[in-house]
């Protein structure tokens, strides 16, 4: 992956972990508990697990990182509850962005995003569900504009929505391990998360790098991946 690539997502893990360890030390953190966490959130059962999915799946569809949610539910819940709580709220988010491009967005966001939603039509074409996957396995790119151009690319909702939902896993779980209150110390904890985050990253790009047979999902993405082979005709020019 390229250092740049590396460094956004190790500064956002870093932040999250700093973020955790306020949460335990200062009064800001003491506050933020109280008005939402332990308040609302922890200990409260099912109510408070339906919060918290409803919570993270409007702020997801509105644009909240997912790994802000999935670290809030590892901060909330335990890392195995967290993970999942974390994943099903994002997915529910993506449903949300979705739905709304599918149903209600089509005609304002196609001039914005058609362009993006050709892309992805013909980057998942043949196996959407393995290469949704793939595309959520990449530490790059923007979450809510891929579920708004395929909201109006004609993906079946249950493929990119089970695509999406396996794909998330990987990073839900490093972001719910940083915020978990797991019995690990702190270091090897963040240790442990920095080792996932990048094997997952790695992954994904390699996959992508393997899997994408010529095809150019963004050219930001492109870009960031350090990809040099996509073809070249759209930029040629007459003399």
């Amino acid at each position: 992956m390229r250092a740049r690539v590396i460094v956004k997502g190790l500064a956002l893990l870093l932040s999250l972990a700093l973020l955790g360890y306020l949460f335990k030390t200062s009064d800001l953190g003491h506050s933020v508990n109280e008005a939402w966490i332990d308040a609302r959130v922890r200990g409260h059962g099912i109510n408070g697990e339906l919060l918290f999915l409803l919570m993270g799946g409007v702020l997801t569809a509105i644009g909240l990182p997912r790994q802000i949610i999935a670290f809030l539910g590892g901060y909330a819940f335990s890392l195995g509850l967290g993970t999942l709580l974390g994943a099903l709220a994002a997915l529910l988010g993506c449903m949300l962005s979705f739905g709304y491009a599918r149903f209600f967005g089509k005609g304002l966001l196609r001039a914005r995003l058609g362009g993006r939603a050709g892309r992805f039509d013909r980057f998942v074409c043949e196996h959407p569900v393995s290469m949704t996957i793939l595309v959520r396995l990449l530490p790059v790119g923007n979450n809510l504009l891929t579920n708004l151009a395929a909201g109006i690319s004609s993906i079946r909702p249950l493929h990119f929505f089970s695509g999406t939902l396996l794909g998330y896993l990987p990073q839900t779980l490093v972001f719910a391990l940083v915020g978990s209150g797991v019995h690990i110390a702190p270091t090897l904890k963040l240790a442990l998360a920095i080792g996932l985050f990048l094997l997952s990253g790695t992954l994904g790009v390699w996959l992508y790098r393997r899997f994408r047979h010529g095809q150019s999902l963004d050219d930001q993405i492109d870009a960031a991946l350090e990809e040099t082979d996509r073809p070249r005709d759209e930029f040629t020019t007459k003399s």
